[in-house]
């Protein structure tokens, strides 16, 4: 696994690194000083995860983020020291997946990170691998988070991926839309009202396949919540 930070703090990268090597050896930490060098770094280190700081020597966090929005849907978590509901609303709506104020604890940013990494569908080094999903014209892999319908490649957002991964990972069994909601959005969460996760329902229907009307993957329990039905 790699891990890509965004900071111009030398001191907060040394721990961050060190933190990561004594919990997490075999992930690779990357590190870029301004917002410049970062997005690129995306491109050409194609990391698992961003930590991005706001306060950068060239450029704002938030325009490193919305740089980075329009070429990739890599898990990002802020790091600032901003502590202000207006930043984290904003940061969440450009496409942040969690929001940490300095100072921070090493336990928590990893347990963020993790979180962040589960809810992407993508693993943490500790953690096994996924066994995909084939059955019917629907195929799932969330190792390499190859999805297809008739063969043909789907996109989704990160929204739609964690609530895909979420649904998926326990087929057949109803998910509470509350839990729901926290597995994709954690601690912000409370940010998003039963509205929303409907939105991203039809929209993963529709580019499963599945029908709004009469669903066959997507079954909603009223005033429940949501369970996945492997396709025959």
């Amino acid at each position: 696994m790699k891990v890509l930070l965004i900071e111009d703090s030398q001191e907060i990268v040394k721990g961050v690194s060190l933190t990561f090597k004594l919990r997490w050896p075999d992930a690779v930490v990357v590190s870029a000083e301004n917002g410049g060098k970062g997005i690129k770094m995306v491109e050409t280190e194609s990391p698992d995860i961003v930590i991005l700081d706001i306060n950068l020597p060239d450029m704002t966090g938030f325009e490193v983020l919305e740089n980075v929005r329009k070429f990739s849907d890599v898990p990002t978590i802020i790091l600032t020291v901003r502590d202000d509901e207006v930043d984290e609303l904003r940061g969440l709506e450009m496409g942040a997946d969690d929001y940490i104020t300095k100072p921070f604890s090493p336990s928590n940013l990893l347990i963020r990170c993790k979180a962040v990494l589960r809810r992407s569908g993508t693993r943490s080094p500790e953690e096994a691998p996924i066994t995909p999903i084939s059955a019917g014209n629907l195929y799932i892999d969330f190792n390499t988070k190859e999805i297809k319908v008739n063969n043909d490649s789907v996109h989704l957002t990160p929204h739609e991926s964690r609530i895909l991964y979420c649904l998926a990972r326990n087929e057949g069994k109803v998910i509470p839309q509350d839990a729901i909601k926290q597995h994709v959005w954690g601690s912000q969460a409370k940010y998003f009202d039963n509205g929303a996760l409907k939105r991203y329902i039809y929209q993963l229907r529709f580019k499963l396949g599945d029908s709004a009307e009469n669903p066959r993957l997507i079954l909603n329990e009223r005033g429940i919540g949501y369970r996945f039905v492997r396709p025959s």
